[in-house]
Order: C-alpha cells, then structure tokens, then sequence
C-alpha cells in the first residue's frame, strides 16, 4: 500500500482512497455517536449550515466546537456525549479540523474517518484494497498535529503488518499539544476523561466511511466482519 501523508491545504486533488484522521477529537466523538445509536452523522460546512439543518430537522443532534452555543445540542466531547442516548438520531458535526477535512476529499471513491478507537477496523478495511494508494489527511494543526499524525502511521503499518505495536503511536499522541491543551482546560467544551478516551486503542469494532447523499457528506459506521478473527 502506497501511503501518503498531508495536511488539508496540502490536497491538490482528490485521491482515490481518503483516511481522514482527527483524533482530538471529532472523529472519537463521531464513534461515540454510533456507539450511543446514532443512525448517521452529517458532516456541516459551516457553523451556519448545521444551525440551517437544525431548524429545518429539529429532531437532529448538532453539535459543534468549543463551549455551548444557541441552537446547539453539545459540544464535540466524548466524555459528554457518551452519556447521551442518540438512538435512531441524525447527528449534525461541525469542528474546526475533523468536519474540513473530511469534506476537503468529498469526491474520493472512498473515503473514511478515523482516530485510534477505530483504527484497527479502518486498517482492516484498508487491506482489502491493497492495491490502492491512500492518502491519510492530517486535519490537526495544519497537518503538523502528532497524534493525528501518528495514528495515520498507525493505520497505515497496521494495515501491512499485522504485528504493529500502538504503544509507542500513543505516546507521541498522549505527548501531543492538543492533548496538553486538553488536560489544562485551554479549550473548551471539554470533559475531564476526554484525552483518556481519545487514546482507547480499538474501542469499537467498526469503521466510518463517509459519502455524499443529496448533497450532504454523510458518515455512516461501516462494519468490518474479519476484525473478530482472521
């Protein structure tokens, strides 16, 4: 497998095969979503577009960055959304990394999102198209944050070399600016068991493959039936 590695502004087309990491933390709380019963997650351009979603679905959950805000659900936690019941909901996501990201490579053949709670179901997913090249979209920091970084190298060994070991992929991750600003409160919206949650490796056995449906980039829990057993 051919992988590539790049920041948002580094695409210059769309690839064939997107993996769009955001570890801290849109893609954890997108797992936790479908964890909790959500049926699919729309992914929002913008903070006004979840807003216009909303108001014309008043039964969907948005949830968006930062600290709570009118017409808005929560907050993009998965410390705090674990305790919400979303069963058979629409979720509406808009952050400032994760959401870009995946929308950046809407017109990829395949694309999914990922962080470490899903990895090993995505590197799975990942060998059954071996031939292809997949570009792994760094979304943190310009593409300079290391524990979206290091779980996209994780992905990517995993899915060649079964035998790969996380633990030093997560350290660099538990290491990592945004897991500090975390910790320390300087963002907001934030839950104590946050980063924690953020670093379990392999907490579900599903991957997240986004596509376009009537316009919207929609996420949906794609499963993978080998990851019980080879």
């Amino acid at each position: 497998m051919d992988a590539r590695f790049l920041g948002i502004a580094e695409l210059a087309e769309a690839p064939s095969v997107a993996v769009v990491v955001d570890v801290m933390r849109a893609f954890t709380v997108a797992a936790w979503a479908f964890a909790q019963g959500a049926e699919k997650i729309v992914l929002a351009e913008s903070l006004d577009e979840a807003l216009a979603l909303k108001a014309r679905h008043p039964d969907w959950v948005a949830l968006k960055d930062g600290p709570p805000a009118p017409g808005f659900d929560t907050v993009n936690s998965p410390g705090l959304l674990r305790s919400i019941d979303l069963g058979g909901r629409t979720v509406v996501q808009k952050t400032t990394a994760g959401t870009v990201g995946a929308l950046a490579v809407k017109e990829a053949s395949l694309v999914l999102c990922a962080g470490f709670v899903v990895a090993e179901a995505t590197a799975r997913l990942l060998r059954t198209r071996a031939g292809d090249s997949v570009t792994f979209v760094v979304t943190g920091e310009d593409g300079q944050a290391d524990e979206d970084l290091a779980c996209a190298q994780y992905i990517a060994r995993r899915a060649t070399e079964a035998e790969t070991d996380a633990a030093e992929f997560l350290r660099r991750a538990g290491e990592s600016r945004a897991a500090a600003e975390l910790a320390q409160g300087v963002r907001q919206g934030v839950h104590p068991d946050d980063v924690a949650l953020c670093l379990e490796l392999d907490r579900f056995p599903f991957a997240m493959a986004a596509d376009l449906e009537d316009s919207l980039m929609v996420l949906r829990p794609c499963a993978v039936p080998s990851l019980t057993g080879e």
